[in-house]
């Protein structure tokens, strides 16, 4: 069958509109698809775990093992400002041994924690119970208030029961102080606290094409966060060891454990900073600024309050100027931003 010239021009038509609506489809599909991490330069880099190592003598290696690890921040001992103490007396000195043999299986009151020190023989200092050492006085302690609240009636009588029976395992003799005296300086504290903390987040939308999980991690990557403890989480993490994170972000835990991350979207971040937790002089705020913007514009976000309402450069520096008062106070109260009492205590 021949075909006329106008059947062949139909047919062309055709084939033209139908390759334009597959396009226009693609082109679509590829816009509404949620933005996917760049290619590194040069490949992507191998991951730890594709990588085999055989063992073998490396004067490298050896010359690394030589530098110590960084070792744990030493927990902060009882303070008067912050806890209930009850001093225990001895006949004579008590072995850490002992000690430890005599402490309560867990190291709470309630919601609030327990603690029991010696006065170390050797040099005069207060330490949480060691073997092999020997102490001539014990005091046993429980914090005041945290972020569950002001130490009640309830947990005071747990505190005198679990010290008590330390007490008695080590043959010493507690002194308690008055508990309603205690329970009122406890509502005190906890009601400063309650005021002044202060737990910011700062909300980083996308303007129109979503984030993928991979896109999110390596812009956020670039700038300093490393993944945090659960999926969904990165970090920045603190100058010292064993100190909380500088800053926090976050975004939804379900597209981070998406069986196919590429079409996970994620339209928000939350980039936060819990204020006492972090010392004044790391500049928390001044850094989470400057990465909430620096993430807005190589993302295409807009930096936004918890209501959606984008901030502004002054309304940020308003924010700057609260908090830099709020430093000042919690510094007069001997509870510094970042302090181990200011950790402690908003917690």
């Amino acid at each position: 069958m021949v075909l006329s010239s106008l059947q062949i021009g139909l047919a062309a038509l055709g084939a033209a509109v139908l390759a334009g609506v597959a396009l226009h489809g693609a082109w679509v599909s590829r816009r509404s698809s949620p933005r996917q991490a760049a290619p590194e330069p040069g490949g992507a880099a191998p991951s730890v775990l594709d990588e085999r190592i055989e063992p073998s003598l490396d004067a490298a290696a050896l010359e690394l093992a030589q530098f110590p690890l960084p070792q744990p921040e030493k927990k902060p001992g009882l303070d008067a400002l912050l806890d209930a103490i009850a001093t225990i007396a001895l006949d004579g000195p008590v072995s850490g041994d002992a000690a430890l043999a005599a402490l309560p299986p867990t190291r709470r009151a309630g919601s609030k924690p327990f603690a029991v020190e010696g006065l170390n023989e050797e040099n005069a200092t207060w330490e949480l119970p060691v073997a092999g050492r020997r102490y001539g006085l014990f005091q046993a302690g429980v914090q005041l208030a945290n972020r569950a609240g002001a130490l009640n009636e309830i947990e005071y009588s747990e505190f005198v029961m679990k010290t008590q029976a330390f007490s008695d395992a080590i043959g010493g003799t507690p002194d308690f102080p008055d508990m309603l005296d205690e329970v009122a300086r406890a509502r005190e504290l906890d009601q400063f606290a309650s005021a002044h903390d202060a737990q910011l987040e700062l909300l980083l939308r996308a303007r129109s094409t979503a984030w993928s999980p991979g896109y999110v991690q390596q812009n956020a990557a670039r700038l300093g966060f490393v993944a945090g403890a659960i999926p969904g989480r990165m970090v920045i993490p603190a100058a010292g060891p064993g100190l909380p994170p500088t800053l926090g972000l976050g975004f939804d835990t379900q597209a981070a454990l998406a069986e196919d991350p590429t079409q996970a979207a994620i339209r928000e971040l939350v980039l936060s900073l819990d204020v006492p937790q972090v010392a004044r002089s790391e500049q928390p705020f001044d850094r989470m600024r400057e990465l909430a913007l620096g993430l807005a514009e190589a993302m295409d976000g807009v930096v936004t309050d918890d209501r959606g309402t984008a901030l502004s450069l002054l309304a940020l520096d308003q924010i700057g100027a609260d908090l830099s008062h709020l430093y000042d106070t919690l510094e007069q109260r001997d509870l510094a931003a970042g302090s181990a009492l200011a950790r402690r205590l908003f917690s």
